[in-house]
């Protein structure tokens, strides 16, 4: 059985190429072949396996630049894949960043766990399910999402100052109840909307 063979028996694609995600831990035993360096050998861009699907890496569970899980996306003789429409891409990058208000911004998923079958196809998506975020915002939230998929803990807006935590869930990430939604980064601007600010004492 060749590597690709063993992926798609492990990874066991549904009929439109979509896969859970594959931790690489379970490259063992009868799988044990699989095993990559940064490289990502049988599963990179030039591969038999590449030319057949759209493949997502994930890099943010431990240090370094050491591929954690892998999926697949979706078939590449369809019209599904992992990217952002361009329309869409380039209305939000357009707008200024929802966090520092400067202009140029990336094009940022809400959702920092990407895991989301309908926003990750591209006939699906709508441009509310993206939001502009500078280059230093984006990279603060890859890594406190980072730090939410390896703890399960979401991100406390209060470590910025704010008065509440989320104004949606608690500090538990639930996948049922889509849990990215009530935290600061999934989308700051809603969130800032649930404040309640109080008006200074006349004395």
């Amino acid at each position: 059985m060749t590597k690709n063979e063993l992926f798609l028996k492990l990874a066991r694609p549904d009929e439109k190429g979509f896969s859970r995600w594959v931790s690489t831990s379970e490259f063992v035993g009868e799988y044990e072949s699989l095993q990559f360096g940064n490289g990502a050998s049988w599963a990179r861009k030039e591969s038999t396996l590449a030319k057949q699907f759209y493949i997502e890496f994930d890099k943010e569970l431990s240090p370094g630049n050491r591929i954690d899980r892998i999926r697949l996306t979706g078939l590449r003789n369809d019209d599904y894949s992992q990217h952002i429409r361009s329309e869409i891409r380039e209305a939000i990058k357009a707008r200024r960043c929802v966090v520092l208000g400067t202009s140029k911004p990336e094009c940022d998923h809400k959702n920092g766990r990407k895991n989301e079958d309908r926003v990750m196809r591209n006939e699906n998506q709508s441009i509310d399910d993206f939001q502009p975020l500078s280059k230093a915002a984006n990279d603060a939230k890859r890594q406190f999402c980072k730090e939410c998929k390896r703890t399960g803990k979401r991100f406390d807006a209060k470590r910025l100052g704010y008065p509440m935590s989320y104004y949606q869930g608690d500090a538990i990430h639930s996948e049922k109840e889509d849990g990215c939604i009530g935290c600061y980064w999934y989308d700051p601007i809603e969130f800032k909307k649930h404040l309640v600010f109080k008006p200074l004492s006349d004395e």
